[in-house]
């Protein structure tokens, strides 16, 4: 299976049955949840249009990108032409993911300036950085120059009229030199520059607590990533709902969070066919969590 990692390297609590907080519904996103598409990467080079329409009947009104590039667009579409695509099933994209490794490693702008034309031609407020190369934050010193890095690309996209997020993985937690490059980020970047997308699963199974992050650095995290840790095996993602984490507590911190978005993303399926595993999760976070 294609990880996110090695698609970039080629192209990264409290109890259960608490009742839910006032504050979640106060942070209701207007346009409804999201899906990450990269849920159904296995699916979307074989017949994109196909592919999002069954995303719109399974009851999102919002798609994350990824895997834009100018020689091949989306899956052989021309953004213009993805774009008109997602309207035409009463979808927005409110943000993708794209990978700003040339950026960081060199300061060069061709790659940038595409996905700045992608993100404004399907109507795209947020680029998000998804992940990065390892071999630019091996140090503190590493994880201050990729921060001050992380300032001026939100520079640029301001300068477009767009904004910045960062969404992370687990690694963000390795402890270097008494310090963390998910604490870096958070401390060396501008918050009205720098938007944060957590992705819950990844800093629960980096042991962590999400409300605690929130409680820390309030109103910083624009998006949640909104994927379950299976009850077996935390190194597989489930249906929201069916796992482990507790999401109506996490979730009743979404105004303190300054949440807009909740966007699910599942980075595997067993014994469930993918469509019956994204209409699963949205249906949990309508009727469950009242998204």
């Amino acid at each position: 299976m294609i990880t996110r990692r090695t698609f970039l390297a080629q192209a990264g609590l409290a109890s259960a049955g608490m009742v839910l907080a006032p504050n979640l519904l106060s942070a209701k996103s207007p346009n409804g949840i999201g899906l990450q598409l990269y849920s159904l990467r296995e699916l979307l080079p074989k017949d994109p249009r196909g592919v999002i329409a069954k995303v719109a009947q399974a009851g999102y009104k919002e798609v994350e990108t990824y895997g834009y590039s100018k020689q091949n667009g989306f899956w052989g579409l021309s953004a213009k032409e993805f774009s008109a695509l997602l309207k035409s099933h009463g979808l927005k994209t409110p943000s993708g993911h794209y990978g700003l490794d040339e950026f960081f490693g060199t300061g060069k702008m061709d790659q940038f300036d595409s996905y700045i034309e992608s993100a404004l031609a399907t109507g795209q407020t947020y680029i998000i950085v998804p992940s990065l190369n390892h071999d630019f934050i091996k140090t503190a010193a590493d994880f201050k120059s990729i921060a001050d890095k992380l300032n001026k690309a939100a520079e640029v996209c301001k300068k477009h009229g767009l904004k910045l997020g960062y969404h992370n993985h687990n690694f963000e937690w390795k402890e270097t030199e008494g310090t963390t490059f998910y604490d870096t980020i958070l401390n060396h970047t501008d918050p009205k520059l720098v938007n944060m997308e957590m992705d819950i699963y990844w800093v629960v199974r980096a042991g962590k607590n999400p409300v605690d992050i929130f409680k820390k650095h309030p109103g910083r995290f624009t998006f949640v990533h909104v994927k379950d840790m299976d009850k077996t095996n935390n190194e597989l993602n489930t249906e929201i709902g069916s796992g482990t984490i507790d999401f109506k507590t996490i979730l009743g911190q979404a105004k303190l969070a300054g949440i807009k978005h909740f966007i699910v993303e599942q980075e595997n399926f067993t014994n469930i066919d993918p469509y019956q595993s994204i209409a699963k999760s949205s249906a949990y976070l309508k009727n469950k969590l009242y998204l």
